[in-house]
């Protein structure tokens, strides 16, 4: 799927309010979790532990770390939005973050992006996206995020 191109800043600020699409689905190995755990330090045994998350774990097996979920969004983001008439784009932060359901692992993941606020910034704008990762086949999502971007002329 091509990601909706957006060009400047007028173009932005139209879609205020907007849900702007949802990227492909994405599937959470195992791999994954274990090294995002050698990445971060965060070896629980929920995650890591396959043969223990599946007897003790009230998931019925491992699941992925909340904060894998979330800094799945630069993966999965590029394939819903693209920005065009700006010379450089950062992720500034988030506003609120909330895990509300678990990922198993072996899990379908993908995200959708609304378009909260659009602010002027010095040489740009500060853009609000609200993403929202879910797990296929649960109604629920895993993790509502709002996300912080400027982007600058």
């Amino acid at each position: 799927m091509a990601a909706r191109v957006i060009d400047g800043i007028d173009e932005v600020k139209a879609l205020i309010g907007e849900h702007l699409g949802y990227s492909e689905w994405f599937a959470v190995t195992q791999e994954r979790v274990n090294l995002f755990a050698e990445a971060t330090g965060d070896h629980p045994w929920i995650h890591v532990d396959v043969e223990r998350a599946k007897k003790e774990s009230p998931f019925g097996g491992p699941i992925a770390h909340g904060y894998l979920t979330l800094s799945l969004g630069p993966v999965l983001y590029p394939q819903i939005v693209a920005f065009k008439g700006f010379s450089l784009g950062v992720n500034y932060g988030a506003n609120k973050i909330r895990f509300m359901s678990p990922v198993p692992v072996g899990a379908n993941l993908r995200l959708g992006v609304k378009l909260l606020a659009v602010d002027d910034i010095a040489g740009g704008i500060a853009s609000t996206m609200e993403f929202t990762f879910e797990v296929e086949g649960n109604p629920k999502p895993a993790c509502v995020a709002e996300i912080i971007f400027r982007s600058y002329v």
